[in-house]
């Protein structure tokens, strides 16, 4: 009748359902309630939340409206090998931020796979060629030989920042998909965690993948690069949450470790170029400069050269990474240069091209780049080629 007002019916959602939904949200109590006063009497069944309430809880907690009226809640396994630990123990629970950037990364890969085998690309033969048995320093040569990313050629670079993005970009050149992102697709609201993982690699012939935490400390993912690329010469797809002041009891980790350093500070040029007889500060800023990596990778080096202290190096290794932490107020720049650093440049090219020439809808490329609007692609694919 004219004058009455349609209102949402009530719904009955089963308590662990709820429950399942905010610890993969992982969300703050103080906030959940403030936002939703009458969670408590949902999840003690005191009270029905209306429908709408439910799709505004869905939105919060990220996942589709309909997972709340299953008969029991999903079981999310992480897609890859987690090889993160703390503390020597296993992390056990992914948060929603973490699964939907895997999602989203398989999703890219799995494009790229069909593009590159249209385009007839031949497989790369350096996936899978090394495994945990392989020489440390015999791997990471090759790594650094095809990566052009020897210590000579990084000579030509002005500072270890510089050399951060040379490596990302020789490495997407080399066909690896290189992405490194610090929030979920474009979300500005939804930022990843470090301490919940640093990087992951999603191996395959066709189109490796290399996904980088952007929200780690710079100074730590030079060592995430080199340590992920290592996971791509043994051939694994896994999830890491180790740093340069990381020392794994896991095989495969440990590996990958002794590999990462030795790309980017072999242990035998820094024997031949190591000074004792200078302060600790002033050494670490010319060997930072000579190898054109952060400190923490040279520490962890000087470390393992045993020419450190661990009580020494901890102590270092704490008062550089706060040195190096961005101050408030930067940030900002140009979004279709942090577009593309975030889908990589492989990825972003590939998918632009296909798009443009009709191969790839429009509507799945956005989807893709999540981004909302054929102007923004329009001028991404122009800034692709600013390099």
């Amino acid at each position: 009748m004219k004058g009455m007002r349609m209102t949402s019916p009530r719904m009955k959602v089963r308590p662990e359902l709820l429950q399942w939904a905010c610890k993969r949200r992982q969300a703050n109590p103080a906030e959940l309630r403030k936002r939703f006063p009458k969670y408590d009497d949902w999840e003690s069944g005191a009270k029905t939340p209306t429908y709408k309430q439910l799709e505004d809880f869905a939105r919060f907690m990220h996942i589709p409206v309909g997972f709340l009226f299953f008969s029991e809640p999903l079981d999310e396994p992480i897609p890859v090998h987690d090889l993160r630990t703390m503390g020597d123990q296993k992390v056990l629970q992914p948060s929603d931020n973490l699964l939907d950037t895997i999602y989203m990364c398989q999703q890219r890969q799995n494009w790229y796979q069909t593009f590159a085998m249209l385009e007839g690309e031949e497989p790369l033969p350096f996936v899978g060629s090394s495994t945990v048995q392989s020489n440390v320093e015999t791997t990471a040569t090759e790594i650094r030989t095809i990566l052009s990313f020897d210590i000579e050629e990084r000579q030509e670079l002005p500072n270890w920042t510089q050399a951060l993005r040379y490596f990302a970009n020789q490495a997407d050149d080399l066909g690896i998909l290189v992405m490194i992102s610090g929030i979920v697709r474009n979300n500005t609201h939804r930022k990843l965690n470090p301490k919940e993982f640093r990087g992951f690699a999603l191996s395959d012939k066709l189109a490796p993948l290399i996904f980088i935490n952007g929200a780690d400390a710079k100074a730590a993912q030079i060592f995430t690069i080199a340590h992920e690329l290592a996971h791509i010469w043994l051939g694994e797809s896994s999830l890491s949450n180790v740093a340069p002041n990381s020392f794994s009891s896991h095989v495969t980790e440990r590996w990958c470790n002794q590999v990462a350093a030795e790309v980017l500070v072999p242990l035998v040029s820094l024997r031949q170029n190591f000074r004792e007889d200078v302060t600790l500060s002033d050494e670490l800023q010319r060997l930072v400069n000579y190898y054109k990596t952060s400190t923490l990778v040279v520490l962890r080096r000087l470390f393992e050269m045993e020419a450190l202290q661990h009580s020494t190096f901890a102590e270092q290794y704490r008062y550089q990474l706060n040195q190096l932490k961005p101050r408030k107020g930067s940030g900002g720049g140009n979004f279709h240069a942090t577009l593309k650093t975030r889908v990589g440049q492989r990825f972003g090219t590939a998918l632009v091209e296909s798009t443009l020439s009709g191969d790839t809808s429009y509507t799945d490329a956005l989807y893709y780049l999540g981004i909302k609007k054929i102007s923004t692609l329009d001028a991404f694919a122009e800034s692709l080629w600013e390099r």
